[in-house]
């Protein structure tokens, strides 16, 4: 009987994740078949069949240059996700096995940080982004993206951090190991499914943003957020053009989710079972 039970919970339970996954999944599948219809067909709805043209592919492309967004996104979300880890590191390696009593006020003002309005601070960021010459470039939107994404790095390496033995760093002291050794050869390589799981999420973070990259970059520097903002205008909203140009930005980071899905579940849930 018990068996029975447990068994039609299973059912459920996989009938539910199923369709929590299928509506989660439905904006992307609407965006993909509406890419392939003519903008005709994309004002007339979900219900129309997609002909299957491509035209809205190489009208994107001949408008825009594709691969240079992909390679400014490519750089600024790798850039910034490094940036972030050469601090990262060392700062949640402090907190976890060198505590203080600040330090879980330190943590609480850091992620504080994430909830205040983006937008509340966009003249000071852009006057100084203006007077410093940062202004479409690279280089200041991965200190910018670095800084955006900083704390919730160091909030998940600091929970990785504290679910390593501290009397293994200490007997690697007693060895006669630097804190730099500490950090890069005993540290690093048993935090690496984390330190993994946390590079994915960031990049994913720093692909995904748009509000700074389209108010801090116009051509030279521009992502491919910039790349989808691009297709709206005054005349209106192309959708079938606007959905191409973002399959075109998604596809990317769909599919290096797609194949890092393991190692992205075994880095969130490092240290959860001992």
């Amino acid at each position: 009987m018990a068996r029975a039970v447990s068994t039609r919970r299973t059912v459920v339970f996989t009938i539910a994740a199923w369709i929590i996954a299928l509506i989660l999944f439905f904006p992307i599948l609407y965006t993909i078949i509406t890419s392939f219809k003519s903008e005709t067909e994309a004002i007339q709805g979900f219900g129309i069949v997609p002909s299957g043209t491509v035209e809205s592919y190489a009208a994107v492309q001949a408008q825009s240059n594709y691969f240079k967004f992909f390679l400014n996104s490519v750089i600024i979300s790798v850039g910034s996700t490094l940036l972030a880890l050469l601090v990262a590191v060392p700062a949640a390696w402090s907190m976890a096995f060198s505590p203080t009593r600040r330090t879980k006020d330190i943590l609480m003002w850091m992620l504080s940080t994430k909830m205040m309005p983006a937008v509340a601070v966009l003249v000071p960021i852009y006057l100084i982004f203006r007077d410093t010459g940062l202004l479409d470039s690279r280089v200041g939107l991965t200190v910018m993206l670095t800084l955006i994404n900083l704390p919730i790095v160091i909030w998940m390496l600091y929970t990785y951090f504290r679910e390593i033995p501290g009397e293994i760093l200490e007997a690697a002291r007693m060895d006669g190991a630097s804190l730099w050794g500490e950090i890069v050869y005993v540290l690093t390589p048993m935090a690496v499914p984390g330190i993994a799981s946390t590079m994915l999420l960031n990049i994913i973070l720093a692909w995904n943003e748009a509000f700074w990259t389209i108010r801090l970059t116009t051509t030279n520097a521009a992502p491919l957020t910039a790349f989808i903002a691009s297709f709206s205008s005054p005349q209106g909203l192309f959708w079938a053009k606007l959905s191409a140009a973002s399959t075109l930005a998604i596809a990317p980071i769909l599919i290096m989710g797609w194949f890092s899905q393991k190692q992205l579940v075994r880095g969130l849930t490092f240290g959860a079972v001992k």
